[in-house]
């Protein structure tokens, strides 16, 4: 690995054969030409062949061509893991427009918040769509909203949109195909908008990491709204494997799914097993189908990864690190001693560099934590309409700064050791405390508020609200709840427990010092098991 100054753009991805020029379009049509019986996809409800998906991927696309969408375009969707899903997903790939992706848990106001800032459109969605039809007409740039299942007034039916006559592909390599939004919706949010070539160059390499084949069936319990869930459609589109779908994640709908699908490759959040095996439900599973099983959107407990391991006789566990702006960047191969699979979250993706530096961009000796960084061909450009967050984003010799702080040994594997930027991440749902903390401030019993990731056996991390009162004034967590629900927070946003604090640790500059916060919150309850 070397600092040494050396192009890195798309004529340099290229001739790595890193960038191939391919579409999601071109993968369905190749799969569909090559395997076109074989199952695409496998849901609680059916299946679809290769042969199907690529019909009503493209009858959808016609329909959707009917509606006006063109190439450069954005259609948002907010449904969960459905076979609509990926229809909808390659239609809109295929009429040469960008998918972009709306989080399930979000509410009416984080909804027109990001439809708002994206532009899109039209947006397919399954419910609530008559609540859709209100937001549409506050947004000029929206035009349609599609419901799946149930048809309201002012919507327009997804099966009607499957008579139209086939599409054929509008779509382009360095097109923008898939435009995402990190860290929850602030008031300047941040839109990640990637190409073909910078996606889909990751995904083709991290399945041949991985072993994939045209054989395996792949189990997500991410939803697809996030990158993680899409990733792994990626992954398995790359070879033409089967997508087995769970619609919304539940510890007996996992159990379903694994008896009823037989995966082979299981990905998923330590969230996701830690609560089925607190249910016992694994207990009697049997799992010998199972060859990888790989977690990753938090931290994942060694403990964990080596009692799950310990039910799979055919299986290996590990772990995977990446983020919204470059997918993975690092992950543990199925070969790696169980120490590197546990501990850490492996090792660089190939067409991806590394490094961890000081505060003075200084490259550390191995084992030494700073933060960490990553350059490479799956590495997004920047922020849509987001200049400063980019310039903040990139060191001035091209290195992705990650925020994530981590250490790494002579072999190039990464431990994670927190963070440098303020995110809550519940079960691998990332959001920004700001926008919460804003909504508090106007209580009328809160003098000062900041909300901390707490740290949490099952989920990783869950938010804290530390809270200063006014003179005389108290406060449940049930009422801050009801008054973050009355101003129309997303649920998913709400803190999980309330400190009351006699005053905020500050910085020089009068920031709030949420780890000590969380630091003092968590020595108060050591000692008071102590003295009990």
């Amino acid at each position: 690995m070397t600092d040494a100054p050396e192009p890195r753009g798309p004529g340099y991805f290229r001739s790595k054969g890193w960038w191939r020029d391919e579409t999601l379009p071109d993968w369905l049509s190749r799969n569909a030409g090559t395997r076109a019986q074989n199952d695409a996809i496998a849901s609680f409800g059916g299946k679809l062949t290769c042969a199907e998906l690529y019909d009503r991927a493209h009858r959808l696309a016609g329909g959707l061509a009917q509606l006006g969408i063109r190439r450069g375009d954005v259609v948002a969707v907010h449904l969960p893991n459905l076979p609509e899903f990926i229809v909808v997903w390659f239609a809109i790939n295929i009429c040469g427009a960008a998918m972009q992706t709306i989080h399930m848990a979000y509410g009416a106001r984080e909804v027109e918040r990001l439809l708002g800032h994206s532009g899109a459109k039209a947006i397919v969605v399954r419910s609530p769509a008559a609540e859709l039809v209100e937001i549409a007409d506050r947004l000029p740039a929206l035009q349609d909203v599609i419901a799946v299942g149930d048809v309201p007034a002012g919507t327009i039916g997804f099966d009607t949109l499957l008579a139209f006559t086939p599409l054929e592909s509008q779509a382009q390599a360095d097109d923008p195909f898939l435009l995402l939004y990190t860290s929850g919706t602030t008031s300047a949010p941040k839109a990640v908008s990637v190409s073909y070539n910078h996606f889909l160059s990751n995904a083709r390499i991290a399945a041949g990491e991985f072993g994939l084949t045209a054989e395996d069936r792949i189990l997500c319990l991410a939803p697809f709204t996030h990158l993680y869930g899409l990733y792994t459609l990626e992954l398995g589109f790359a070879v033409g494997a089967q997508a087995c779908l769970v619609p919304m994640f539940t510890p007996r709908d996992l159990i379903e799914a694994l008896k009823r699908f037989r995966p082979t490759v299981l990905f998923g959040a330590p969230g996701h097993i830690a609560a089925t095996m607190q249910q016992r439900l694994f207990d009697g599973v049997d799992l010998s189908s199972l060859r990888i099983a790989v977690l990753s959107g938090t931290t994942v407990p060694p403990e964990l990864s080596a009692a799950f391991e310990h039910r799979l006789p055919n299986g290996r566990v590990m772990q995977a690190w990446g983020m919204t702006e470059l997918q993975f960047g690092t992950c543990g191969r199925p070969g790696d001693a169980r120490d590197v699979r546990f501990n850490g979250v492996g090792r660089a993706m190939p067409g991806s560099e590394l490094r961890v530096v000081d505060a003075d961009m200084r490259v550390v000796d191995p084992g030494v934590t700073g933060e960490l960084q990553i350059r490479g061909c799956s590495v997004f450009s920047g922020y849509v309409g987001n200049a400063a967050a980019t310039a903040e984003s990139f060191t001035a010799d091209g290195w992705f700064r990650t925020g994530d702080l981590a250490e790494m040994d002579a072999g190039g594997n990464i431990r994670l050791r927190g963070r440098t930027k303020d995110i809550v991440n519940r079960g691998g749902v990332k959001f920004n405390p700001a926008e919460v903390e804003a909504a508090l401030a106007g209580h009328p019993a809160i003098a000062e508020v900041a909300i901390a990731p707490l740290p949490d056996a099952t989920l990783g991390e869950r938010a804290a609200c530390f809270v200063l009162l006014k003179d005389g004034q108290t406060l449940e967590l049930e009422a801050l709840k009801d008054y973050l629900a009355e101003r129309k927070v997303a649920k998913f946003m709400w803190p999980e427990h309330l400190e009351i604090v006699t005053a905020m640790p500050m910085t020089p500059t009068r920031k709030i010092m949420k780890a000590e916060l969380v630091r003092q919150m968590l020595a108060r309850a050591d000692g008071s098991r102590s003295a009990a």
